[in-house]
């Protein structure tokens, strides 16, 4: 596995701590968007210091495969982040499966950008890193994120009712999954 990937417009990396200020950045920005369907976040999240400890993390799971987050940029803006799509929860034996999340800066949105990465990012997944199934959990109001995962070939499967702890509210999900060809 390759710690940078590129797209016809988009370059794909796997960051770490050195990165903090960047990724920082990128969550203020989008603050008010990603906190309506994410977990609540610890008092010291919107700090560098607390943003360097995640990235490292992150980074030392992608060396062992146990999860991976690949940072997206545009190729004409290559210092900018303009999203994120991770592969967490990665399983490996008889399940050879994983779960997906993603989110995009929203001046980014309707052009392509996160169809493009997450199409990638797949490819990756099922190609380089051998899995076989991968789900993604999507809250029932969240329409684009499900046009996204349609789009890019996940298929509906059902309701998780009441899984995940959102900003103190036990939400339903939708379980989407896409299985390797």
């Amino acid at each position: 596995m390759k710690f940078l990937y590129e797209t016809d417009r988009l370059l794909l990396k796997i960051l770490d701590g050195s990165n903090a200020g960047d990724i920082l950045r990128f969550y203020l920005t989008n603050r008010e968007i990603f906190e309506h369907s994410e977990a609540s976040r610890p008092e010291n999240f919107y700090t560098e210091s607390y943003q360097q400890r995640i990235l490292n993390h992150e980074f030392h799971m992608c060396i062992k495969q146990t999860g991976v987050r690949f940072w997206i940029y545009k190729k004409t803006d290559p210092d900018h982040v303009i999203g994120t799509v991770c592969f967490r929860n990665i399983m490996r034996h008889i399940y050879q499966s994983c779960e997906v999340g993603y989110k995009f800066d929203p001046l980014c949105w309707h052009h392509g950008y996160a169809s493009e990465a997450l199409y990638k990012c797949i490819q990756i997944a099922f190609y380089e890193m051998n899995l076989h199934r991968i789900t993604a959990h999507i809250m029932p109001d969240n329409t684009a994120s499900i046009h996204l995962a349609e789009r890019t070939g996940f298929e509906r499967e059902g309701i998780a009712r009441k899984s995940a702890l959102i900003q103190g509210v036990w939400e339903d999900h939708i379980i989407y999954s896409i299985i390797h060809p």
